[in-house]
């Protein structure tokens, strides 16, 4: 019967959970993204890394239709994107996403914040939302924060907050956009710390950053964007020991030896 069993353990692999097939997408006379072709699993950390300019935050914005393709396809979890109304509100809710700036309701407490998509989205119970909001507070380690209002935390906080609100409607798939450049460098390890411990839990989850020490710990894959296009994808060992590309060469000397 060990057939069985090795078949079984092989079905991750083929677990797709987004998939981006000949993505296009113009600003104008800008071609942002040329011809993507991305396969992401379930379970999977992809970390994508490249020059401003690439189009690493388009593509991540393309997941959850903050910003329209013009032509090819993205799916999630065997669904095409929605166009508008309630089934894009619903993806939305599937697809958790952590932008550069926080995006919290400044007046909304912090608790609020976190109970908020729960109740209008997902329809729960308030004393369920409240309580699933209060272990999430937990989980990325602001719980003593919840009746405070986002104004009196730190950055660090306010994006460990906006981390428990995209997962208190249990996503499938979580985006970060940059979620640190916009904080004090004292405080981007707690927000890294949070992450890596969703990658620890299975999250699945796409990252956009300039933190190649959490793209080398946390990423199962790397991918490396320039000028709209993924110029190569690998294992975080291959590409910060052995990037093939000369643009890649480029990139890493120009941030790993300042």
């Amino acid at each position: 019967m060990t057939h069985v069993s090795v078949a079984k353990d092989s079905v991750p692999a083929a677990d797709e959970l987004v998939v981006l097939s000949s993505v296009n997408k113009h600003f104008g006379a800008l071609h942002v993204l040329q011809d993507i072709d991305l396969t992401i699993t379930r379970g999977e950390v992809l970390v994508v890394i490249g020059p401003s300019g690439s189009g690493k935050s388009t593509l991540c914005r393309t997941i959850n239709r903050l910003e329209t393709i013009d032509s090819g396809s993205i799916t999630i979890d065997g669904k095409a994107l929605p166009a508008e109304g309630k089934a894009l509100a619903r993806l939305r809710a599937d697809v958790g996403m952590v932008f550069q700036s926080f995006n919290l309701f400044a007046h909304k407490t912090v608790l609020e914040n976190v109970t908020l998509g729960q109740l209008k989205v997902r329809r729960t119970d308030k004393k369920a939302a409240e309580k699933k909001a209060r272990e999430l507070l937990d989980r990325v380690g602001v719980a003593s924060q919840a009746d405070k209002y986002p104004a009196q935390l730190s950055g660090g906080q306010q994006q460990r907050v906006a981390i428990a609100r995209a997962l208190a409607m249990g996503p499938k798939v979580m985006l970060f956009d940059e979620p640190t450049s916009a904080l004090d460098p004292e405080m981007i390890n707690e927000v890294l710390e949070v992450m890596q411990q969703l990658a620890r839990d299975g999250m699945t989850m796409v990252v956009v950053t300039h933190e190649m020490g959490f793209a080398r710990s946390a990423a199962n894959r790397v991918v490396f964007m320039a000028d709209g296009r993924i110029v190569e994808e690998a294992t975080p060992d291959q590409f910060f020991s052995n990037p093939r590309s000369d643009r890649a060469k480029d990139f890493l000397s120009k941030i790993l030896h300042h």
